[in-house]
């Protein structure tokens, strides 16, 4: 990708990631890391989260990679987080909200496992952004990339749970930007379409993904952390509020 001679550039930057162990968390956490960030990841598991940091130091350019277990919906876990960023990278200059549950139809599951899924999916996103916020309006600035989803707008049957989440999303992200935009820090949404990821396999099994990618009807990973950092490297003035995209194949 051909960046502008203004671009920012991401040495010395200081990134976290949430829900950096898989799919497009990590595959964001593995570019931006290429890029010479700092970068923080962090997952509720441990052999996903060794998986990833091995993953991403090996293509990794002037920065440092860590990572720790935490989960992004308990607000102990999210200070401890913020914490070790503090210490380790110098706190945050970029946050990727990212980390999200799949959920089926509130008629198929139970009250338990809604608040699971809220409290992950949308809670855990306030929170982290609060966390960040509050670091980067004493630094002036900083970017808070949201990643959310198109079923906010297609909002397919079965998928009540997980659309709510995500429209609320849309609705925190655009508030939040005229927030904190006076602190000079920016909030962009990114929407993905259909995206080959663990929460993807129950609409297309793992052995036909490969297939469906070469057909345009699903996204790789990899597809969405270089949107992202097409969005977090644009020259200060430059403003990405929403990015929407979707593999050529799928219908809105």
């Amino acid at each position: 990708m051909i960046l502008s001679e203004e671009a920012e550039g991401l040495s010395g930057k200081a990134v976290i990631v949430t829900g950096g162990t898989t799919g497009i968390g990590r595959a964001t956490a593995k570019r931006l890391a290429a890029a010479g960030a700092d970068i923080l990841i962090f997952g509720r598991h441990e052999r996903e989260l060794n998986d990833a940091l091995d993953d991403i130091e090996s293509s990794r350019g002037s920065g440092s990679v860590r990572g720790l277990t935490a989960d992004a919906g308990k607000p102990e876990d999210v200070e401890r987080v913020f914490a070790e960023a503090d210490a380790q990278i110098g706190g945050v200059d970029i946050l990727v909200n990212n980390a999200a549950l799949a959920a089926k139809s509130v008629t198929e599951t139970d009250f338990a496992e809604w608040q699971e899924v809220v409290r992950t999916n949308l809670l855990g996103y306030m929170l982290c952004a609060r966390h960040a916020v509050d670091r980067m309006r004493r630094k002036g600035e900083g970017h808070i990339v949201n990643v959310g989803s198109l079923s906010a707008k297609v909002r397919e049957k079965g998928s009540d749970v997980y659309v709510a989440t995500k429209a609320g999303i849309e609705g925190f992200t655009d508030a939040l930007a005229k927030q904190v935009a006076e602190h000079g820090i920016r909030v962009s949404l990114i929407e993905p379409g259909l995206v080959a990821t663990d929460m993807t396999h129950d609409k297309v099994p793992p052995e036909e993904q490969p297939e469906q990618q070469e057909e345009g009807k699903i996204l790789r990973a990899e597809d969405l952390a270089e949107c992202i950092h097409y969005v977090v490297t644009q020259p200060k003035r430059v403003d990405i509020a929403l990015v929407q995209i979707r593999p050529l194949g799928q219908p809105l």
